[in-house]
């Protein structure tokens, strides 16, 4: 069972998260073999606070 787990800052609409599921499940049905039941994709989103890239928090700009 492919569990996928994306991590990202917070602000992506439904539409969006719909689309990114579907084409994941997609590219592992056809890659791995398995049946749609089996793909799990979680959207673990983070506040722009608690993200940071090259030493700076992403809400600072």
């Amino acid at each position: 069972m492919p569990v996928v787990i994306i991590k990202m800052g917070k602000g992506r609409t439904v539409e969006q998260k719909r689309k990114v599921a579907a084409e994941i499940t997609r590219t592992l049905t056809t890659t791995f073999g398995v049946d749609p039941s089996w793909v799990t994709v979680l959207f673990d989103e983070l506040d722009r606070e608690s993200i940071a890239k090259s030493g700076r928090l992403i809400c600072d700009g």
